[in-house]
């Protein structure tokens, strides 16, 4: 699965690297040069396109004591991304080829993963959501993310 901790690609064989792909961890948090870290546990979570656009971004800009997310229905462009942790939502939804433009199978997407996106944001202070409105994943998911990241930090 996506989420085993042994294994880089996902049930499609598409390979991500280096990237984390295990929910119950964080990896490559990008800390101060300084040295000191963060009073408290920020989390960036990119959804979809638009969402992991912005996070890749965020990245090349060296924001520093945050950890990154992209998660998408799309491999492909999670097999593409910046983002140290990445979680693939959907496969047996979308069979990782993304959500087609309809927010509803973003959201079931979502849904088929509830619980890797809670092991997500266990243990953050603060979760931030971006996604782009419009297409299908960041429309269907990010509402679920963020129900889930209320429920979870709040």
């Amino acid at each position: 699965t996506n989420g085993d901790s042994n294994s880089n690609s996902n049930s499609l064989g598409i390979d991500f690297g280096a990237s984390n792909t295990n929910p119950t961890t964080d990896m490559g948090i990008i800390n101060p040069e300084d040295g000191v870290g963060a009073p408290c546990v920020i989390k960036v979570l990119g959804v979809g396109g638009g969402g992991g656009n912005a996070v890749n971004r965020m990245i090349q800009t060296a924001i520093q004591g945050v950890a990154f997310w992209a998660i998408n229905t799309d491999a492909q462009a999670l097999a593409k991304s910046l983002a140290p942790n990445i979680l693939n939502i959907g496969q047996s939804t979308t069979r990782g080829l993304g959500a087609g433009g309809d927010p509803k199978v973003g959201q079931q997407a979502c849904l088929e993963n509830y619980e890797d996106v809670k092991h997500i944001c266990d243990g953050a202070d603060m979760v931030f959501i971006t996604a782009g409105m419009g297409g299908g994943t960041g429309s269907g998911a990010a509402p679920v993310v963020a129900e889930v990241a209320k429920k979870e930090c709040g």
